[in-house]
């Protein structure tokens, strides 16, 4: 099953901006509506004497804007918290659960409940990912897609160098992931330089294999949630460029290559895969976004393409070998020296769809800590890279009814597989203080299990808690 759900391109691009104009929409519908009763018509609502001629309230003009919490806000007891969880914590729908909760400014866990018992994480997992790549690599950081010379006359080499979201979009057109390059930008640049091009040779070396990770099923190439990671690859392996869960391509660097050689007007027959001449002389290149972009849309949409290879840079980054088990160590590296304690902590990949991988909750809520409060600064991007309860990503459609009062103080990034749901991320309680936390649930559906994270959720925000 896949690690999230979302709507279309179009709908995540707009969702906070929506979420914006209804508040400004109610307040003025609420004035209006006030005007309305008390001169509808010329005639008193409240019988057939004298017209009511109470002055209409000034309208409101809203101004939304982003405040810091103030230094003195009351921090929860540990016993109080504990009481107001209680309730949402008897849900049996959370199964077998963990976590733990902590105050941003100070770093003292506040609540936790086996929270050194590894479960198995979901795309909580890319937190920890993104979190290395915010502690390694520089925000500005870009990726060069190029293609090359070949060996043979009329032979050119497209060369991959782990982006995944070049797109098979025509120019003009946004393909999955936004400021993406496009392939037919390659074509264009091929076509004024006047080169004559017979054949195509892909080259996806830099990622030497295997392409699939421990614990993914083939089953979720077709079914739209992972494809073959390889150094060249379209919209994600996506065969439907804006389609977030499309059905992926079991060779996603051959079918880029493909697709290079038809805009070019030659046939899938043309092209092959192998490696570029030693200084092969460049004839066209283009850029993936910068990293920044790339990590928010990673967590915003749950990406698993995009995390693995974000993962396979930070292993670049660290010397380690660009595989698996390289991003894996690297992450894991980067982690352990900034202090974190990576106790219990086994990966097979590092955006959580593998069935093999174990994160303990206090791990996740650590860097989530370390994020929101002092003793990291260059992870404060991780909090703006998490979607908005209520409003954006994967939690766009969650926290509504029960939970509904946590939408928009909340922040958390979601996991999901068959059985496993998890929720991680920062809340401000009523009290206006900044809690982390992170929920982890194993063995229950997740119809079942979001509604009884989302509850704890709204809990921690209705905490006043002394």
């Amino acid at each position: 099953m896949g690690s999230k759900k979302r709507g279309s391109l179009e709908g995540r691009r707009r969702t906070w901006r929506v979420t914006v104009i209804v508040v400004a929409v109610l307040l003025l519908v609420g004035a209006g509506t006030a005007v309305a009763v008390t001169q509808l018509g010329g005639t008193s609502l409240f019988g057939s004497g004298a017209v009511a001629t109470a002055a209409a309230p000034p309208l409101q003009t809203p101004a939304p804007q982003v405040l810091p919490v103030p230094a003195d806000a009351p921090v929860p007891s540990p016993a109080g918290l504990a009481r107001t969880l209680a309730p949402t914590l008897a849900n049996p729908g959370l199964g077998s659960f963990t976590g733990q909760v902590s105050d941003a400014e100070t770093g003292q866990v506040l609540w936790q409940q086996g929270a050194d018992t590894p479960q198995t994480p979901g795309s909580v997992t890319k937190v920890l990912t993104t979190a290395a790549a915010l502690l390694t690599l520089p925000l500005d950081q870009r990726l060069t897609t190029k293609v090359v010379q070949g060996a043979a006359p009329g032979q050119v080499v497209l060369v991959g160098a782990g982006d995944p979201t070049l797109t098979a979009q025509p120019d003009g057109e946004t393909g999955f992931y936004l400021d993406a390059p496009h392939v037919s930008d390659l074509a264009d640049q091929l076509r004024r330089a006047g080169i004559p091009v017979t054949s195509v040779v892909v080259d996806k070396s830099l990622f030497p294999g295997p392409g699939m990770a421990k614990g993914w099923d083939e089953s979720d190439i077709a079914g739209g949630n992972i494809s073959p990671i390889e150094a060249v690859m379209l919209d994600g392996g996506r065969l439907s460029p804006t389609v977030d869960e499309s059905p992926r391509s079991p060779t996603p660097a051959l079918y880029a290559g493909q697709t290079l050689a038809k805009q070019l007007g030659l046939d899938a027959s043309a092209v092959t895969e192998g490696t570029a001449p030693a200084g092969a002389q460049t004839l066209a290149s283009v850029q993936s976004a910068p990293l920044s972009e790339r990590l928010h849309e990673l967590m915003t949409v749950s990406d698993n393409v995009l995390a693995e290879t974000v993962g396979l840079e930070v292993a670049k980054a660290r010397g380690q070998a660009l595989t698996f088990d390289g991003a894996v160590a690297a992450v894991t590296q980067t982690l352990r020296q900034a202090g974190f304690d990576t106790t219990g902590l086994t990966l097979e990949d590092v955006n959580g769809l593998s069935t093999y991988d174990r994160i303990p909750a206090r791990l996740i809520d650590q860097v989530l800590t370390a994020a929101a409060g002092p003793s990291q600064p260059k992870l404060r991007p991780l909090l703006d890279d998490l979607p908005v309860a209520g409003g954006t990503g994967t939690l766009a459609d969650r926290f509504d009814h029960a939970s509904a009062a946590a939408a928009g103080w909340t922040r958390a990034k979601t996991g999901t597989l068959s059985g496993v749901s998890s929720l991680a991320g920062v809340v401000t309680t009523v009290d206006n203080r900044v809690l982390t936390f992170a929920l982890m649930s194993n063995g229950t559906s997740p119809d079942q299990a979001r509604t009884a994270l989302d509850a704890v959720a709204a809990a921690l925000r209705s905490c006043g808690c002394r």
